[in-house]
């Protein structure tokens, strides 16, 4: 990962870190459901959004590389963990 994605990635961690928190606090005080809902909708699209970001810089380069300059097993592996992982997100 690149330091520029990685700076990045660690920022919005650090954003959904936050509202996690907000998340806990709102059912401590006992808001009204749809806006814990709403919260937790907009932490799930961020998370979202740090894994297209991630995939996408593991198929660029990790992948890539796996399919340039590796040997068939390695090719193999690469794709093994990328079904393995999309399987486990049904």
């Amino acid at each position: 990962m690149n330091d520029k994605l990685k700076k990045s990635q660690l920022a919005r961690l650090g954003r959904i870190e936050g509202q996690v928190r907000g998340i806990a606090r709102m059912i401590e005080d006992e808001r009204y459901c749809i806006d814990v809902l709403t919260q937790i909708r907009a932490v799930r699209a961020a998370l979202d959004k740090v894994e297209q970001e991630t995939l996408s810089d593991h198929l660029q380069h990790c992948v890539a590389h796996a399919f340039h300059a590796g040997d068939a097993k390695e090719r193999q592996t690469k794709i093994d963990e990328l079904l393995e992982v999309l399987e486990r997100r049904r």
